[in-house]
């Protein structure tokens, strides 16, 4: 992390501090729910965001509560920073009645509307035509909405990223395109699975501004946030930002990131967002050890109160099969 920025006078202490219990809540939250996983309490697919708090935290805590957030499957992390409780969260990844989707989307499928996060989406790429959506409803009803759009860098291979950052370059649509790089597409490198090797230069054949960050650096995110939120908010068009980031579990629970080196896990390990933050908390006296040690005892209790939650709530009943389709 830098020693100086820009933001940091703009921001108070209070503030300062939750990013980093924001970061350390997500980060328990997935510990834990991989060892759900491995229990048997959570069935399916499951893409944990460790490694990769930074990003969802400095980003989206840059937005009005207006604003709406769309993302991929690897999704817990960006839910939790836009308001949807862990009790919910977790609740949904065990498949219960009490789930912010009634149990029915699981971990790919998280979304409420009441704080305007629409998605996690299992179809790789398909958040970005929905994004593109919002940003124009939003230019036609004449609202003062942003749309952020997060990808992985594995979708930028499918044909929804030209076509939407097309379109959203034509109409000047206020989308922004979060790209978090996390150096590999499943288990293929950026390096052999895209000829632009660095991925912010592709909004060049568009005309649509960009930018490269460090996404392990919490603080690096929101400084840069906030100008694109400004930038796209004053009716300028979309914006695309790359941020280089690393995952630190493999691409889901099933992977045992065989195709990775361990010196380039070696390499990254001591970029973890959430050390680096907590250093500079202390280093710029921001936050005490125990203010430090408090923050991680609350958020250690607030996801055992949500594990419990989740197992003491419901299965969905039988007549829920029938809810939210087009016709019986």
């Amino acid at each position: 992390m830098n020693t100086t920025y820009r933001i940091v006078e703009q921001l108070d202490r209070e503030t300062l501090k939750a990013f980093y219990l924001k970061m350390k809540l997500i980060r328990v939250f997935e510990e834990r729910a991989g060892e759900q996983y491995m229990k048997g309490n959570i069935r399916g697919f499951l893409h944990l965001y460790i490694g990769e708090e930074a990003i969802a935290v400095g980003a989206i805590s840059a937005l009005r509560p207006q604003d709406y957030v769309a993302t991929h499957y690897r999704d817990h992390g960006h839910a939790i920073v836009k308001g949807i409780s862990t009790n919910e969260i977790m609740a949904e990844l065990f498949g219960k009645a009490t789930g912010c989707v009634g149990g029915m989307g699981g971990s790919m499928h998280l979304f409420d509307s009441s704080v305007n996060f629409v998605g996690g989406y299992a179809i790789v790429g398909g958040q970005m035509p929905i994004s593109v959506g919002l940003g124009l409803a939003a230019a036609y009803k004449q609202e003062d909405r942003i749309a952020l759009c997060f990808v992985g860098d594995g979708a930028l291979q499918e044909g929804e990223f030209h076509e939407s950052i097309n379109m959203a370059a034509i109409w000047k649509l206020p989308v922004i395109f979060f790209c978090e790089n996390n150096l590999y597409g499943m288990g293929v490198p950026v390096s052999e699975s895209l000829a632009e090797k660095e991925i912010y230069k592709m909004a060049d054949a568009y005309d649509v501004p960009s930018v490269q960050i460090d996404g392990m650096d919490v603080l690096a995110v929101h400084e840069t946030m906030q100008d694109v939120v400004k930038y796209v908010g004053a009716g300028n068009g979309p914006y695309f930002i790359e941020a280089k980031t690393y995952r630190f579990r493999g691409h889901s629970m099933a992977d045992a990131v065989s195709y990775r080196p361990k010196s380039e896990e070696d390499a990254w390990r001591p970029r973890d967002p959430l050390l680096q933050y907590r250093s500079w908390l202390r280093e710029q006296r921001f936050a005490t050890e125990d203010e430090i040690a408090e923050m991680d005892h609350a958020v250690e209790i607030q996801v055992e109160e949500a594990i419990t939650f989740a197992e003491e709530s419901p299965n969905p009943s039988l007549d829920a099969i029938y809810q939210n389709v087009y016709a019986n």
